[in-house]
């Protein structure tokens, strides 16, 4: 059956995916190759001190993507979308979004990138003995109850973006577990909501004089796997609004975009994990058992299928980078050379593998925002060396790779060394990893693990939420997530795979003594500049 066949019979699944720049569209086969695409750019606004979409954003957004999709076929194939076999709708983690009975917005949504939950972070995580970060759903809802605010009167329901659209499609109001995972604490043996933690949680609603329970607010928690709602008519019009689309295509539970990105990167099986590098940074690494200690610098959340996942997010990567390579290339221009950028960054990522493994008495701070792994409120990029150090480009860009994952660094040094967590392999995925080899050595030297990065990588959320969406279609209950991906998506996956050197991890190491002990200059820098 050639391709054009396969989208007119609708044998295909569509992942969504809306990102916090871009929303974009993937559509597959069954064997998860990619037929067509489409994205639709969009941006956050900051209004009244709140990073937020609105709900046409929202709206205009996804139909507009979803056209871009269409036209990809029409255009590919001569064929006009009408039919496919799967969806999957995912987005950007955490977040508050509060809902009446009649489904109306009661307040502006509020992204993951909000940090105005501070006061509920600090008495969740104490009350639960669980770290609850500021992102999450349940800390931005505690936020509105200890501020009293007036809309808590008329809530019935708190959802993320991907749970809304999902909610908007299909009438169904739930989450996949990963998603959920993110909103409210999960237990991993039942996969729904930790029933000690809601108990203490709504035990501290009931002091502030609120009577709801938080299992009555939340969307109903759902494993990969399992079928959650059909494609209404109405929805059918919100995502074609040329109303092309038919009604009744099932949907697979909702997914935050860690979850996805598990799912792209084959990591989420025990002793796996994922790292993506670009302009924030983050590692996945899939637990074999709990963690023996509350750590503020790790998040715990859950595969797509409810495995137990230790999350470290950095907010910093390679911003500070991409500005030093905008400077190098203003100074070449200068000089009558003009060199892509592309070609730059490919020329000074290789170039750094050159330098001193030690970082050559050099330090860097990659912190354009604060960086809370690092205890750094506001951030100031600095770069520093000592006066017997010597000034080169080899080891001045090492230095700034190194820096790129240095706060990843210090929140796995707990996992890895204190909790002693093993991993079998770390996949990489994301813009660092685009220049061949250097962003995975870079990565094994920091974490002592080999690192894989694969082709289909590239493809990113959007493909991992479609591969989800197949994974519901072909799941008749005898293979587990771990086993399809591993059997039906990845088993003639093209990868490179790097080990680490032990030079370079002693390197590192070396680097990260200098960068610790000047961490205390990073973290006061906001008070005097």
């Amino acid at each position: 059956m050639d391709r054009k066949q396969i989208i007119e019979q609708g044998k295909t699944s569509l992942g969504i995916e809306f990102g916090s720049t871009r929303i974009k569209a993937v559509l597959i086969d069954e064997n998860a190759e990619p037929l067509a695409s489409g994205d639709y750019t969009w941006e956050n606004r900051l209004e009244n001190g709140i990073w937020t979409y609105t709900l046409n954003d929202i709206y205009t957004g996804m139909s507009a993507c979803y056209k871009s999709l269409k036209d990809d076929v029409r255009e590919k194939y001569s064929v006009t979308l009408t039919d496919v076999g799967s969806i999957g709708i995912s987005a950007m983690m955490h977040g508050y979004i509060a809902l009446d009975g009649e489904d109306n917005l009661l307040a502006p949504f509020k992204t993951w990138r909000n940090t105005v939950t501070g006061q509920a972070s600090e008495i969740l995580t104490e009350e639960f003995g669980f770290n609850i970060p500021q992102r999450w759903s349940v800390a931005h809802l505690y936020q509105t109850v200890l501020g009293h605010e007036e809309h808590l009167k008329r809530i019935k329901k708190l959802s993320t973006l991907a749970v809304y659209i999902h909610y908007m499609l299909t009438g169904e109001f739930v989450a996949g577990v990963g998603e959920a995972s993110g909103m409210f604490p999960i237990d991993s043996d039942t996969l729904d909501y930790d029933g000690v933690m809601v108990s203490k949680f709504d035990a501290l609603v009931k002091k502030q004089g609120y009577d709801f329970g938080i299992k009555d607010l939340l969307p109903k928690s759902l494993p990969a796997g399992v079928r959650a709602g059909v494609l209404t008519e109405k929805g059918a019009l919100l995502l074609d609004k040329e109303g092309d689309l038919k009604s009744g295509i099932p949907f697979c539970p909702p997914e935050g975009d860690a979850g996805t990105g598990m799912t792209a990167t084959d990591s989420v099986r025990e002793r796996t994990g994922n790292v993506s590098a670009g302009t924030s940074i983050f590692s996945m690494t899939v637990l074999e058992k709990p963690l023996s200690g509350v750590y503020r610098e790790i998040d715990m959340v859950t595969t797509p299928s409810g495995k137990p996942v230790a999350m470290v997010h950095c907010n910093n990567c390679t911003g500070e980078i991409d500005s030093w390579i905008r400077l190098f290339s203003e100074v070449l221009s200068l000089a009558g050379k003009e060199v892509k950028k592309s070609e730059l960054y490919d020329m000074l990522y290789f170039k750094a593998m050159e330098g001193d493994p030690s970082g050559a008495g050099i330090t860097a701070f990659n912190f354009i925002s604060g960086e809370p792994v690092a205890d750094v409120d506001e951030g100031r990029p600095m770069y520093m060396r000592k006066p017997d150090s010597k000034l080169n480009l080899a080891d001045f860009m090492r230095v700034q790779l190194y820096s790129a994952f240095a706060a990843l660094k210090l929140g796995n040094d707990i996992l890895l060394k204190k909790e002693n967590v093993t991993l079998d392999n770390i996949s990489g995925h994301g813009g660092l990893y685009k220049t061949e080899g250097v962003g995975q050595k870079i990565t094994a030297a920091a974490l002592n693990t080999k690192v894989t990065v694969m082709k289909t990588a590239g493809e990113g959320g959007p493909w991992g939420m479609a591969v989800l969406a197949a994974y519901m279609l072909a799941n008749n209950g005898s293979q587990t997530l771990e086993d399809y991906l591993d059997s039906r998506v990845f088993a003639n996956a093209q990868s490179s795979t790097v080990l680490p050197d032990e030079k370079d991890v002693k390197g590192f190491e070396s680097f990260m003594e200098g960068y610790t002990s000047a961490l205390g200059i990073a973290r006061q820098a906001a008070q005097y500049y």
